[in-house]
């Protein structure tokens, strides 16, 4: 199982809000050229916030939801000190709960 840590907070807060392509961008150029893989995602109306265990985060966080998920813990501390108004915290995936990390419930329209 691999963990995953992620900032989460309303829809409108994060894509609207803040800047945040601009952010997500520059550090895709970043990792671009230090040849490094990705390791972060934006999923709209996270799926792992209907686990048993997220139950606590899914009632705290204004609807829709949207997170940036990264294995990296330190990029996630990086945008919880940028962003202040976010939740953060880490799970565990592929498990019985969250079979898919970055599976989201949002339908394409």
């Amino acid at each position: 199982m691999q963990t995953y840590y992620y900032v989460l907070a309303s829809q409108h807060f994060l894509l609207e809000e803040e800047p945040i392509g601009e952010v997500l961008k520059e550090r895709t150029r970043h990792y671009h050229e230090q040849e490094k893989e990705i390791d972060f995602w934006l999923v709209k109306q996270p799926a792992f916030l209907e686990a048993p265990q997220m139950a606590e985060f899914k009632a705290k966080t204004p609807k829709p939801a949207v997170a940036i998920i990264s294995t990296n813990p330190q990029f996630i501390t990086w945008l919880k000190l940028r962003l202040e108004y976010v939740i953060t915290g880490e799970f565990q995936a592929p498990s019985a709960n969250i079979p898919n990390a970055l599976a989201s419930l949002a339908t394409v329209s």
